[in-house]
């Protein structure tokens, strides 16, 4: 179980876009530890220094500051790469409706740039992040590969888009591609700041400073929580992964789902708090429940999440603690 045993060749080098950010650091963090060189390319749009730096006394650890847009620095930066674990992007469904212009530069743009040149460049494996927002209104739980609705927001179409680029470089230019549909992860270094942070560093900071947090909705709308290292296993078993299931995309979470008002109940009796949410009207674009069917993912990759929602809530408290100015 986990990803402690998987392993390549000792001269392989990994590429990991948006390296400065929130899964993308812990990716470098996990390959620097088993030795690997690792190249991060990240613009900092979203990610931050602080991620980094403490990579930077590491003789196998490289960082180009450049952005995935530029298509001669995705040439550059994938010369020699074994690996491409494409990270870079931007998130939020709320902002993506604010900025559609700006999520097809990034997002899509972005994204094909990279295929292109890790394509070019005879990349072994380009794995790429994906999101359950491609599930749109589809109203079935589990989710299931291949049981899509009408995408709800801008983001979810670039990843949607993301998909269907992968099937096509596997297919027209054989490049090996895995879409990983990420459904909320959390974790370390997960940005608990902003309007956009996300809403489990978000209530853990606002209870850590005695803060009313805000749940959107009536708080029964579900979520598959999916802790940082479970993301991680996926990411290094999908380089591991057969040609034959080259093309393919795959739901990435623990299988089991938490509504926003038992993750806040969970947090409050973690941290000792008794204060009381505020409910606000539910945000446009979010879907209501997200759950995963791992099991395409067990079978094709190998994966298995050892890390529950309370395990990594757990670890991710302590984090946040240390972490979090009072």
């Amino acid at each position: 179980m986990g990803y402690e045993n998987v392993s390549f060749e000792p001269d392989s080098i990994f590429l990991v876009t948006g390296g400065a950010g929130f899964i993308g650091s812990n990716l470098v963090e996990a390959l620097l530890k088993k030795g690997y060189v690792v190249r991060v390319l990240d613009n900092l749009s979203q990610g931050k220094q602080e991620n980094i730096d403490i990579f930077s006394k590491n003789k196998k650890y490289m960082c180009i500051h450049g952005d995935i847009r530029d298509f001669e620095t995705c040439l550059t930066v994938t010369e020699d790469v074994d690996y491409v674990l494409h990270q870079a992007a931007w998130g939020s469904v709320p902002r993506s409706i604010e900025q559609p212009l700006l999520y097809e530069e990034i997002n899509i743009r972005g994204t094909l740039n990279m295929m292109e040149a890790s394509s070019r460049n005879k990349v072994k494996k380009f794995v790429y992040a994906s999101s359950s927002s491609v599930y749109g209104d589809e109203p079935a739980l589990p989710k299931v590969e291949g049981k899509e609705g009408d995408v709800l927001s801008p983001y979810g179409l670039t990843k949607k888009t993301n998909e269907e680029y992968g099937k096509l470089y596997h297919k027209l230019y054989g490049l090996d591609t895995y879409g990983l549909r990420y459904f909320n992860v959390f974790g370390r270094r997960q940005d608990f700041n902003g309007a956009y942070a996300a809403v489990i560093p978000k209530f853990i900071k606002q209870l850590l400073r005695n803060e009313s947090p805000t749940i959107y909705g009536d708080g029964q709308q579900s979520r598959d929580f999916t802790y940082i290292e479970n993301v991680i296993e996926a990411n290094l078993k999908a380089c591991k992964a057969s040609s034959d299931v080259a093309g393919e995309v795959f739901n990435i979470a623990y299988g089991r789902r938490e509504s926003l008002e038992n993750v806040y109940a969970s947090l409050s009796r973690a941290l000792k708090k008794d204060i009381k949410p505020v409910y606000a009207k539910e945000r446009v674009g979010d879907i209501r429940h997200s759950h995963a069917d791992i099991n395409k993912a067990k079978e094709m990759l190998g994966y298995s999440p050892d890390w529950t929602f309370d395990r990594g809530i757990e670890t991710a408290i302590e984090w946040y603690k240390e972490n979090i100015e009072g």
